[in-house]
């Protein structure tokens, strides 16, 4: 059975690649080189930090950030900037729907995401957009 981290991070892949069906949803990919039509994201596997322990019973309490990147075109009826909303947007809402990641953690939330231009040499400007889903949870063993 896979350790309680990688079950995390398994359940974010597959939450925000539910949440954006028409994204290429990639894991620790390096940066694409072109973004796909329906947008282009990439899940880091982040840094759970140290955790806070607990001793009665013995429990390691993480607070994992998962870092996540998004690009993204204008469409013809949304600006590029509206793309990359609408984008933000649905990992949010599938974050609120699921704040226990289906029993796996305490809690899990999204930070705010910064922006900027995407520019390429001979191609239509695009947005790129980083974001973490921070998820709270607790494990026996730090390696399990």
């Amino acid at each position: 059975m896979a350790s309680r981290r990688e079950q995390i991070v398994d359940y974010a892949f597959g939450l925000v690649a539910a949440a954006l069906p028409n994204a290429d949803v990639k894991r620790n990919l390096a940066k694409a080189e072109r973004i796909a039509p329906g947008g282009s994201v990439i899940l880091r596997d982040g840094d759970p930090g140290e955790p806070d322990v607990d001793l009665s019973p013995l429990m390691y309490n993480y607070t994992h950030r998962i870092p996540i990147e998004l690009a993204g075109y204008a469409s013809d009826i949304q600006t590029r900037e509206q793309v990359l909303d609408t984008m933000l947007g649905a990992i949010g809402a599938a974050v609120a729907a699921d704040r226990g990641f289906g029993g796996l953690a305490n809690f899990a939330e999204v930070e705010a995401a910064t922006s900027d231009d995407l520019e390429t040499m001979g191609a239509e400007p695009g947005r790129w957009a980083d974001t973490a889903i921070v998820v709270m949870y607790a494990t026996p063993d730090p390696l399990n």
